[in-house]
């Protein structure tokens, strides 16, 4: 089972960059594979609507629907963001 997240971001989003950078970083989360797509709310007005003021989102694509991740401070480092998503991710 592969973990799958959803990055919600937009352009020139400095904040959006910084987390991508860092979960580019991850190779392995709860010891498993997992991947990730990036969402530009700009292109999809249910996305804008509901992150417009909230980017960067991070979400969990489940069987069910998405889980919104808790967010991380632009200062984490790698190991943090990587501690916050091994606490709050769900095995399917």
């Amino acid at each position: 089972m592969n973990i799958y997240l959803i990055l919600y971001s937009k352009r020139g989003c400095h904040l959006c960059e910084g987390l991508l950078e860092k979960l580019q970083q991850i190779k392995y989360i709860k010891t498993q594979e997992w991947h990730l797509e990036i969402r530009d709310i700009t292109t999809n007005s249910d996305w804008f609507e509901a992150y417009q003021y909230e980017v960067p989102v991070l979400v969990q694509k489940l069987s069910k629907g998405e889980k919104t991740l808790p967010r991380s401070s632009p200062r984490a480092t790698v190991e943090q963001v990587e501690n916050i998503l091994n606490k709050n991710l769900i095995l399917n």
